[in-house]
């Protein structure tokens, strides 16, 4: 059963910066690009970097995330020597706790890491979208005899205060660190992804837990402590495309770089494929009337109308003469007849009535609006009604301030 490194996916976030979206469901199970959920992203980039067993740490509303994980057989994670686990919060003979925070979820299933007695350890979270190996990442750690290493990328200094940042030397060692720092020293900004050598985060993560003062967290605590007791701490620069989709305006904006050639973001690229559960729909049809330019469409879509620089998941419907531009249409939703949707999500099962409007522009969106128009999974927009841009309905078609 050893291993030389295992994955945990923290996949138990409840999202509530995406609002209605996540209101019935998990983070890691919103859907994404059309035939992809967020999760299809890290699972993917284990099997392709060779590691073979995942732990994924739910928590919040995990219903639909467990069920579309399933045995892992997508992804090539159900083998009998490791795949893929599904480790919820339990109740045991002294008690239990929900996660109190990163580092306690992963001090929780220290038994389960302790099965397959690893080297290193992967950390990963459940929330963006990227294509990284993560055996580069595992060797520069290797390489720099680390007890931890970081995955970081340089971003805007007007965003830096958002991330947890850190200095380096010449070596790419790091000297400082801070979560979230008002006054930031560098850009280099932690990605959330880590590697770890196993026997050091144990004694760290035990430590860790028995401070009462602790908040349980990577970034606030544990890292934070082994670099103060002058732990070799390495710096991993990735490059790539990569961007958290923890907001309304992220996780539109990476569907849109989807569409775009330019962005990075290449999920046509066989070298690096991204799994996902294939869905049971019949092929999509484009009527004579339809008219689709710079999109995606999958399986079960119904295009009538007109279609532009939009993403529409399986099962969408959109009815002739009906307008769908700058938007995304998760799994299930109909567009009638003669509807307008612009600069929208739409959740799963939505329904626009006849001849509504239903967004426009961000910049024409008022003060306190969204910017985004957002409607909840199975909104029903009744026949002719008006949905102001930047607006926000929840499942009863009411509108949900800001």
């Amino acid at each position: 059963m050893k291993k030389d490194c295992v994955a945990m996916l923290l996949a138990g976030g409840q999202g509530s910066r995406l609002y209605v979206l996540t209101s019935n469901m998990a983070k890691p199970a919103v859907p994404f690009g059309g035939k992809y959920r967020i999760i299809d992203f890290p699972l993917s980039n284990c099997i392709n970097s060779g590691i073979d067993t995942v732990g994924v740490l739910t928590q919040y509303r995990p219903l639909e995330l467990n069920s579309y994980i399933g045995s892992g057989q997508p992804w090539d994670l159900d083998g009998s020597t490791g795949g893929v686990h599904i480790l919820p919060p339990y109740q045991g003979s002294k008690g239990g706790t929900w996660y109190k925070g990163t580092a306690n979820a992963i001090y929780q299933n220290i038994g389960f890491i302790d099965l397959y007695d690893p080297e290193y350890v992967v950390i990963l979270s459940g929330d963006h979208i990227y294509k990284m190996d993560y055996s580069e990442m595992v060797k520069r750690h290797k390489e720099a005899g680390a007890a931890c290493t970081i995955s970081v990328m340089e971003v805007p200094w007007a965003e830096a205060s958002r991330f947890g940042i850190m200095a380096v030397d010449g070596s790419d060692m790091i000297t400082e660190f801070a979560e979230k720092p008002k006054e930031p020293k560098s850009n280099l900004a932690s990605m959330g992804i880590y590697v770890f050598s196993w026997k050091a985060l144990r004694k760290y993560l035990t430590e860790d837990e028995a401070d009462p003062n602790s908040e349980n967290d990577f970034g606030k605590n544990v890292i934070p402590a082994m670099l103060n007791n002058g732990e070799r701490m390495a710096a991993y620069r990735f490059d790539g495309y990569w961007k958290d989709v923890g907001t309304l305006e992220s996780l539109w904006d990476a569907n849109m770089d989807m569409l775009s050639p330019e962005s990075g973001l290449d999920l046509l690229d066989e070298s690096w494929p991204i799994y996902a559960r294939s869905v049971n729909a019949p092929p999509a049809f484009l009527s004579t009337n339809s008219h689709v330019t710079h999109s995606a469409f999958n399986r079960g879509c119904e295009v009538n109308g007109t279609v532009e620089n939009s993403v529409l998941s399986p099962n969408v419907t959109v009815g002739e003469g009906a307008r769908v531009s700058y938007s995304v249409l998760l799994p299930g939703t109909v567009v009638e007849p003669g509807a307008v949707v612009e600069y929208a999500i739409l959740g799963e099962e939505c329904r626009i009535g006849r001849d509504c409007r239903v967004g426009g522009t961000p910049e024409s969106a008022g003060d306190g609006a969204w910017g985004l128009t957002v409607l909840a999974p199975r909104c029903k927009v009744e026949e002719g009604r008006m949905v102001r841009p930047g607006c926000m309905l929840d499942c009863n078609g009411e509108e949900v301030s800001k």
